[in-house]
């Protein structure tokens, strides 16, 4: 008796030393032993771990239901079997842990008892939720995408842009994109991604105006299940979808306060958090902006925060207008006319000199959308090989919003200028401490001086009282 003891001893000994997470189980599955491993995740005692509600002390409500049964039928059986479960932390966060049963028997094949082994794979299951995600990001822009493969043009001030692209593209650098509606903003967002190191991760693209504002949070964080009425389980929201890749956030200027808030703090900490928790996630996400709005006016009027204004303003690109890119639009006619013709299964040869006169009169106030939304009617309604569209279409004139989102591009410096400007003489001048300008202003120090030194600004005409 005492050897048997002396041997159990040695073999619990064994057990506490090995780092995985093990208990001891009866051969009806009831718990006799946890080792050290096991009640350092769980924070549980010895005694609390073998009373009979260990597995709901543990383990997820909803997989003690989803295995009681199989997990009952498993132990009858008396062979080696597995389960995928998460397990409750000391601090209250859900692990998923690979938990493997391994039966000991005697000399006549009685189970004596069981050994359940846990290895924690919660970084493999959230990779596979992951990529769930992704194929689901993938599938709805397949459905919405525009038939462009390439950003189609050579006008100079697209040539411009390129050229940032490709400037920009290898770093991890947050870009801000500036343009009119239908300027093609969110092909420059995926030009710079498939430029990155990170073009073979996912390119999330959100739009932030067509979220209500009730669920924009769960949207792009994610919520746990019961955050709020509606949300029956675990969510991952489209930053850890982007985990490793791309966000573009489309419309940025429609994000309500409390969204930009946490946008912030993705921004600074580089985490989030899930609507209904307190424990944050660590993601690794390149962020792109994009809006036709003129955000200076939205900070100016209170309705954009600054501190996030000067992060996204990082390295801004204005796409132009359709109608600063004349020279373009017999390219762009050609390709769209090919594209939708091959779609169509029509047979196009030529495209009518005068409507190709009419197509670079027009203003293009939709910008290329709306030139596309022209050709692909046209093609539909052709009935010979050659193109030609109906003037009347073509009647419109440029919208007011239109002009001011163009004007906003060309005074983005001026604004920037006068905002530090403001911060600088709200400080009196100084630049850091609490007090400072860059703290008004929620950017470093190093920032704000090497933007007055490029602005060309005179820190000294705002005097220290």
């Amino acid at each position: 008796m005492e050897g048997l003891r002396s041997s159990e001893q040695e073999a619990q000994e064994i057990v506490d030393a090995i780092p995985q997470a093990i208990a001891v189980l009866s051969p009806d599955g009831q718990p006799l032993y946890g080792n050290r491993s096991l009640l350092q995740y769980t924070g549980l005692t010895i005694a609390e771990v073998t009373s009979a509600d260990f597995r709901a002390r543990v383990f997820h409500p909803e997989d003690v239901a989803r295995l009681r049964e199989e997990r009952r039928d498993a132990l009858a059986r008396g062979v080696p079997f597995e389960f995928e479960q998460r397990a409750r932390r000391h601090d209250g966060q859900y692990r998923w842990f690979l938990v493997q049963y391994n039966p000991v028997r005697d000399e006549h094949g009685q189970t004596l008892r069981w050994y359940a082994t846990g290895t924690d794979i919660d970084d493999r299951k959230r990779a596979e939720e992951r990529v769930r995600n992704e194929n689901l990001a993938l599938r709805e822009d397949i459905d919405r995408a525009s038939m462009f493969e390439e950003i189609v043009g050579s006008a100079a001030s697209l040539r411009q842009v390129l050229a940032q692209v490709a400037k920009v593209a290898p770093t991890d650098s947050t870009v801000l994109i500036l343009g009119e509606t239908g300027t093609g903003k969110e092909l420059i967002a995926r030009a710079i991604h498939k430029r990155s190191r990170r073009a073979s991760r996912a390119f999330i693209r959100v739009n932030c105006a067509a979220i209500p504002t009730s669920l924009i949070a769960s949207e792009l964080f994610g919520h746990e299940k019961g955050a709020f009425t509606g949300a029956l389980q675990r969510r991952l929201g489209r930053f850890e979808a982007a985990d490793g890749g791309t966000i573009l956030l489309d419309e940025v200027g429609d994000l309500p306060a409390e969204a930009q808030v946490a946008l912030l703090r993705v921004l600074q900490e580089r985490e989030i958090e899930r609507v209904g928790s307190s424990h944050p996630i660590a993601v690794d996400v390149r962020v792109i902006v994009a809006t036709n709005q003129d955000l200076e006016a939205a900070v100016a009027r209170g309705a954009f925060r600054a501190d996030l204004f000067y992060r996204l303003n990082v390295f801004p690109i204005a796409v132009p207008p359709l109608r600063e890119r004349v020279d373009d639009v017999p390219v762009l006619v050609e390709y769209l006319v090919e594209r939708f013709a091959k779609r169509a299964g029509k047979k196009i040869t030529r495209i009518e000199k005068r409507t190709m006169a009419l197509l670079q009169a027009y203003d293009w106030p939709g910008n290329v959308r709306e030139l596309q939304n022209v050709i692909e009617r046209a093609v539909v309604l052709c009935d010979s090989e050659t193109f030609a569209i109906d003037e009347s279409w073509l009647k419109g004139k440029p919208s007011a919003a239109s002009r001011r989102s163009d004007r906003q591009v060309t005074t983005l410096a001026e604004s920037e200028k006068a905002m530090i400007e403001a911060a600088l003489a709200a400080a009196n001048g100084r630049v850091s401490g609490p007090r400072g300008a860059a703290a008004k202003l929620g950017i470093p120090r190093q920032t704000l001086e090497s933007k007055i030194k490029a602005l060309k600004i005179d820190r000294h005409a705002f005097p220290a009282r």
